[in-house]
């Protein structure tokens, strides 16, 4: 196994703000209750070269401006289609369990941001302290299982929190619902990956690359 994440799904600036159009699209559609037997985002033309590889994504959905999160739902493993795979994170991150559903209302006042992500790969190492000086915040998202449980940090999170390596993975040891310290157990499997991550800078505004 390669010890750090190939490279991401290379996206233009037209790609990202078409994916994160879609998302939004999507996501009013979906708080609408429009139905779903036309597609939203691109109807009935041909869907963009991009929406067909299957990859990896994530759609998150931020209060503007405070940015608090509002939802985050996506598929960290290249099981569909990119476009198939950002419509039902985006519809689910409606939907997210954490918080209340999102209304309509709601969509018209949040931003969204789509990471398209890179397949993960396995981090191989022997220590803790090897671990760490293994990844490099604002380019490794990271994955960490242990006894069954999973958790997933998308790379932008230790940039937002300014978090270094061992505070990234405390957080991501309890996203996976265990002690911020169980990093550092025998028998934990932390996987990296990279992204292409497009956001809007406002509800309905100017897409920009992160």
């Amino acid at each position: 196994m390669t010890q750090t994440a190939k490279k991401a799904i290379e996206m233009d600036l037209r790609d990202g703000t078409d994916a994160v159009r879609a998302a939004r699209l999507y996501a009013e559609a979906e708080t609408k209750l429009s139905g779903k037997s036309k597609d939203p985002a691109f109807g009935d033309r041909p869907p963009p070269k991009w929406t067909v590889e299957p990859k990896g994504v994530f759609v998150t959905i931020s209060e503007y401006p405070s940015g608090d999160l509002r939802g985050c739902i996506g598929y960290p493993e290249p099981i569909f289609p990119l476009g198939k795979a950002l419509r039902m994170s985006a519809e689910a991150a409606c939907h997210d369990p954490r918080f209340d559903d999102l209304t309509y209302e709601e969509t018209q006042k949040c931003t969204f941001e789509v990471t398209v992500l890179s397949v993960p790969q396995r981090i191989e190492y022997r220590s803790p302290e090897e671990l760490l000086s293994k990844i490099v915040i604002g380019r490794d998202g990271l994955i960490l299982s242990f006894k069954g449980r999973r958790g997933l940090l998308l790379p932008q999170v230790p940039v937002e929190w300014e978090w270094g390596p061992e505070e990234f993975l405390e957080h991501l040891s309890m996203k996976a619902g265990l002690r911020p310290e169980t990093w550092k157990e025998p028998g934990v499997t932390v996987e990296s990956f990279n992204g292409e991550i497009f956001t809007e800078a406002s509800p309905k505004g100017e897409v920009v690359r992160k």
